[in-house]
């Protein structure tokens, strides 16, 4: 109980938590307003707290019933409309390719896994027969089209049924 006395008489009545008010400004040489009321009001506002221009900010908004808006987010300026080509284009051929293996022969399941355990370098000989056992199942992700033919053309040498997707 000793302590909490202590902590109340020490920081309850502190206002240190509170933000400290602003160093005072110095009047600036050139004004951008030769109007001495608004040189008044603006050193009015700099001298005032965090908390206090919140508060200045909220009352101003509630006064001159100003209401919350959304503030646009910087988006890249509209792309200039393309003239129609006068060419159809092409639709693109597909590079890169998940390589999935469907299925396998079972007389060929001990190739698949030994297959499967030299491709994918951490994998334990139980992991690939999980692996394997475990179909369909993606080999490889983001392959390049000619590796991943390689791999479909290993897999189906050994009897495995491979899908390029």
């Amino acid at each position: 109980m000793l302590t909490l006395n202590w902590y109340y008489r020490s920081f309850a009545g502190s206002s240190r938590w509170l933000a400290t008010a602003a160093a005072p400004a110095e009047p600036s040489s050139t004004p951008l307003s030769s109007d001495p009321r608004l040189v008044k009001i603006v050193d009015d506002i700099s001298g005032l707290t965090l908390l206090q221009a919140a508060d200045l900010v909220t009352l101003l908004k509630s006064r001159l019933n100003i209401q919350e808006i959304a503030m646009p987010s910087a988006a890249p300026a509209p792309a200039a409309v393309a003239e129609a080509p006068l060419e159809q284009e092409k639709p693109k051929e597909k590079t890169v390719f998940n390589v999935k293996l469907e299925s396998f022969d079972a007389a060929s399941k001990p190739k698949v896994i030994r297959e499967v355990k030299a491709m994918i370098p951490n994998l334990t000989l139980i992991d690939a027969k999980k692996f394997v056992e475990s179909l369909p199942k993606i080999l490889k992700e983001n392959v390049a089209k000619d590796d991943a033919e390689k791999l479909k053309r290993v897999f189906t040498d050994l009897g495995g049924v491979v899908v390029l997707e």
